[in-house]
């Protein structure tokens, strides 16, 4: 089963024994999303962890001026979550929407956090997602503000080679803080 092989890469057997990995594993269900779709919209209270098997993904806030700005892609294997609106209970600022069609697999909050409080591994894998998570914000915060575009560029086309294969320039000008113009400046040096 597909679904299992991927599950079971995100839950491997050394880190959960065969009873933890059977609980968790039936707790998921499969969502697809279509291309455009919202995962999440502003104003509404995250209530699912999701692991994105395929396709992409990207969050955003709109500016005082109305312009969407990309907060950050998500491709295979990542949790597509707001996290501070998911545990904090508060609705959210960010829109979440599919940039493809994706197949997602859905934890619910409760579910979520009934095996949080239940199994050890699963508490410990998800502390380590959310500081991971905590640690790419900030480097990406201070790296707005002391990079030059071009390295920000360079960092992500080092980092997440996929997304900039697989995703708008514009979406990822405005990750960058930058225009499109300047993105296609930018990797018009690069090239040459």
């Amino acid at each position: 089963m597909k679904e299992v092989h991927f599950l079971n890469n995100i839950f491997s057997s050394k880190d959960f024994n065969e009873s933890e990995l059977k609980l968790i594993l039936c707790q998921f269900k499969q969502v697809n999303f279509s291309k455009s779709e919202y995962l999440l919209k502003e104003g509404k209270t995250e209530n699912h962890y999701w692991f994105l098997e395929r396709g992409f993904v990207r969050s955003f806030v709109n500016d005082t001026c109305g312009n969407d700005i990309t907060t950050n892609f998500y491709g295979q294997s990542d949790i597509v979550i707001d996290w501070s609106s998911f545990f904090l209970r508060n609705p959210t600022r960010e829109n979440i929407q599919a940039l493809t069609d994706c197949i997602c697999w859905q934890l619910d909050f409760e579910t979520f956090q009934q095996l949080f409080h239940s199994i050890k591994a699963f508490r410990e894998q998800g502390r380590r997602r959310l500081v991971s998570s905590y640690f790419a914000l900030k480097n990406q915060s201070v790296s707005l503000i002391a990079d030059e575009a071009k390295e920000r560029y360079l960092r992500l086309l080092r980092e997440k080679p996929h997304i900039v294969q697989n995703v708008s320039q514009q979406h990822i000008a405005t990750y960058l803080g930058i225009t499109k113009y300047s993105l296609s400046r930018i990797r018009k040096e690069i090239s040459q």
